[in-house]
This record gives structure tokens, sequence and C-alpha cells, in this order.
């Protein structure tokens, strides 16, 4: 620990001390001994590998030919020595070594650096000291569905790379439904929103993906990125190949797994007696849910989904739909039992506004009843709430479709033994005033409260 220390130390110092003065040439390269690359131990290793060939070819001819050839070199240097002192000569053959090997390295690196670099306005050494920091990230299982899931995605991939999202797989309505009724492929709308999200600066590929056909017989609605998954599916035999197959595709940071690859089909009570099927019917069915559940009855779970939840360092469920995003990932009953067997950080990300159809009139607490009333037991230990109040034209506008914000009940929260935490992480659209969690935000409050967590 102790020289990695000084070395950071030394290296602030120098910076600070060059800044504006010293080639920022020479300050990039000087990045590449900065701890955790793992370039100066194979730097070292590479020496020791010459020094240690040298030795053995010596070994190998019996020392005759190397022997006449340190003896005419020390000849040479002995001349050398008459003409230019040796504490002239001895530093001038070591400055001179030096800038071989420096310029050697530095036109190797830098023939690597222009072949492997993907953005060419980014320095491969600042690539790596990245992709180090994320590959350190803690291991975080998120789990939900729909816009709220790829939004709190998008601004946790800035902190680690160890991301696992379990995404439902009970979605039946618009171009996934329609894939679902004709292919009889699960459907692959929420996991490539998911996809997307947790692309690493692929720009050109999210924005194919994410691409809606506006004509074409059978076309119209359709995704590009539903398309490629359902024909990737096809091809490799299941939803789990296609989305390893997506991702490799998007340079994603971490992996989307379904929570179950059987063909899930969600069903609600109401209050009013009405039992409604399917995921897109339970919300315009526009009634209180009384209850929630799925055909066919626990399903089995994706083992890589459980396994990631086992050795998670950090669980978030949520943002999203209550009852057609977050909870149809816990009808399946490995998971909640793996959820509640673990002692980690486990919080609960609560919308912002109600939802008609499905959360009219919930405060904070109703919505971690109706988690624990469809898992039977509470499954995380804090619930984030925003603080702020949107603006009143916002307000206006979501009273007019019985939209309203979810009232934060303490007490009532307290009772249930889930702790509180508050925050703003809300973004609101100027021009339609709607309101979304911001990702940035929301990211950071999050692995701010872990880390606390931890300690």
């Amino acid at each position: 620990m102790f020289p990695n220390t000084f070395f950071k130390q030394a290296l602030r110092t120098i910076q600070h001390e060059s800044r504006g003065r010293t080639p920022q040439k020479f300050n990039r390269w000087f990045k590449w001994l900065a701890p955790g690359l793992l370039v100066k131990r194979w730097l070292l290793i590479s020496a020791a590998g010459v020094l240690l060939t040298s030795l053995g070819l010596a070994i190998w001819v019996k020392l005759t030919p190397i022997f006449r050839l340190i003896e005419f070199t020390a000849g040479i240097l002995e001349q050398i020595t008459t003409i230019i002192p040796n504490y002239v000569s001895g530093p001038m053959a070591i400055i001179f070594g030096l800038v071989l090997i420096f310029w050697g390295q530095t036109r190797t690196v830098g023939s690597i650096a222009e072949v492997l670099k993907p953005d060419r306005d980014q320095e491969l050494v600042d690539v790596l000291l990245a992709h180090r920091r994320l590959n350190r990230g803690p291991k975080i299982v998120v789990i939900g569905g729909g816009t709220g899931l790829s939004t709190l995605l998008r601004g946790l991939k800035v902190y680690s790379a160890n991301i696992t999202a379990i995404v439902t797989v009970a979605d039946d309505g618009g171009s996934s439904g329609r894939l679902r009724q004709e292919f009889g492929v699960l459907p692959p709308g929420d996991i490539r929103n998911c996809l997307t999200a947790l692309a690493d600066q692929e720009k050109l590929l999210t924005e194919l993906f994410q691409y809606r056909f506006k004509a074409g017989s059978g076309l119209v609605g359709h995704s590009f990125g539903n398309l490629f998954l359902t024909a990737m599916s096809e091809i490799t035999g299941d939803l789990e190949r296609a989305i390893a197959a997506s991702s490799q595709v998007l340079a994603v940071r971490g992996r989307v797994l379904p929570a179950t690859l059987s063909d899930v089909c969600l069903w609600a009570e109401l209050a009013d007696g009405r039992r409604i099927e399917g995921e897109s019917s339970i919300t315009e069915a526009n009634g209180k849910i009384l209850r929630i559940g799925c055909t066919p009855e626990n399903p089995p779970a994706l083992p890589a989904a459980v396994k990631a939840i086992r050795e998670a360092d950090y669980i978030i469920l949520g943002p999203g739909s209550l009852y057609t995003s977050v909870i149809p990932n816990l009808l399946v009953p490995e998971i909640t039992e793996a959820i509640a067997s673990c002692s980690i950080p486990r919080i609960y990300v609560c919308n912002i506004m109600t939802q008609p159809g499905e959360t009219q009139g919930y405060s904070v607490s109703d919505h971690i009843r109706a988690i624990d009333e469809a898992c039977g037991k509470p499954l995380f230990n804090a619930v984030l709430v925003h603080k702020k109040s949107p603006s009143a034209q916002s307000l206006i506008n979501y009273a007019k479709v019985g939209s309203h914000p979810v009232f934060l009940d303490r007490e009532a929260i307290a009772q249930l033994g889930r702790r509180v935490v508050l925050s703003n992480v809300m973004d609101e659209d100027e021009v339609t005033n709607f309101v979304r969690h911001n990702p940035e935000r929301l990211a950071r409050v999050l692995l701010r409260w872990y880390s606390r967590a931890q300690v």
C-alpha cells in the first residue's frame, strides 16, 4: 500500500507543478505508470526475461564468445574513459539507454493504441483507467422493467460494469405483444431498452436498436431491436443466448437477464370482482388491484439470475410500474427467496407519481405493502423517495389523467420497518411537463447510500 500511496502523491505533485509548461504528451505517457493499470509489473517482467535469456545464452555457449565480446567491449570502454572521465561517460550512457528504451516503448504503445483506441478523441490510457475503475465497481443487481429500469441503468453504468438487470417478460402489448403472438417468443421490448441503456457509447447502434418502422406491411410499429432479438432467439434457441449475442454487438456494460424463460401471463383481481388477464389489459381496466399473480403459477427462475442475486453486493428494485414491471419479477419464487436470503443492502426506488390503472391514491407505504403482499415477505430495508414537488403546471397536467405525487407517509413506513432515503432525483421536461427520474442524480444517490450502508 505504501509504495502506491507514495507514487500517487508524487504523480499529483509533478502534474501540479508542471501544469502549463510540461507538454501534454509527457503527462499522457506518465499516466501509463499510474497504479492499477498493471503496466509497470509487465515492463519489469519483460526486462527480467531479457536478462534471463541473455544468461541462458551465455551458459549454453559456455561463455566463450560472450567472454570475448565482454573483453572487447571493456577495451573500448577503457579507451573512452581515458578521453572522457567515467563520471561523465557513465551518466551519458545511462541517459542514452533510457532514451532508447522510452522511444521504443513509446512507439510500441503508440502503434497498439492506434489500433485499439475506440474513440479517436480519447486516449487509450484513459480508456484503460476507466475500464479498471468500472470493473472494480460493486456487483449491482437491478430488478424491474419498463422505462424506469432503463433510466436507472443509464446512470449506474457510469459507476460500475458489474451490473445485472433482471427484467420482466410479462409484456404483451405493442411490438413485443405482436411478436409474442406471431412467433411465440418471449417479449423483447423491456430487454431491448435495458441493452441500449447499458450500451457503451455506441450511439449509432443504440439508435438502430431503438428505431421503429413507420411503413411497410407488418413492420409498422415494430422496433429493429425487437425484430433483431426475435431473430436471434430463433437462431440461438432461446432468449438468454440472444441477449448475450446482442450484448456483444452493443458493447454492453454488465448484462441483462430475463427473470424466467417461461411464457408468463399476468392476471389481476380487482376490487369490483373482475379478473383481468394480460399485462396491458390490467392497466387499461382502470380498477383497484387487490391481488396479482401469473400463469403458470410459480414459474422457474433463470439460474443465471438467481446466481447473480446471491453473488450481488447491492440489490435495487424499481423504479417502474408497480404491478406490471416490478412485481412480475417477484412472482418467480426462486428470485424472491434469493433476495430474502441476502444480508446485503437492498433498496426500493419508489415512483414519483401515481399511475392510473395501477396505483391511484397510493402512498409510499402502499407501494411497500403491495410488494410485501405479493412476495409474502419483506425484501428490502430502505426506500428511496423524491422529496421535491413537481411544478404547478405538471401537477395540473397529471391531475387531468388521475395521477398525483406519491405521498410520503413516514410513520406508516417506519411501522413497516423501512428506512426512508429522501433526495431530489427528478427531471421535469419544460415542454411536456412530464417528470422522470434523472439517471445521473438517481445513480449518485443510490451509490452514496450503498457506501454508507456498508459502514
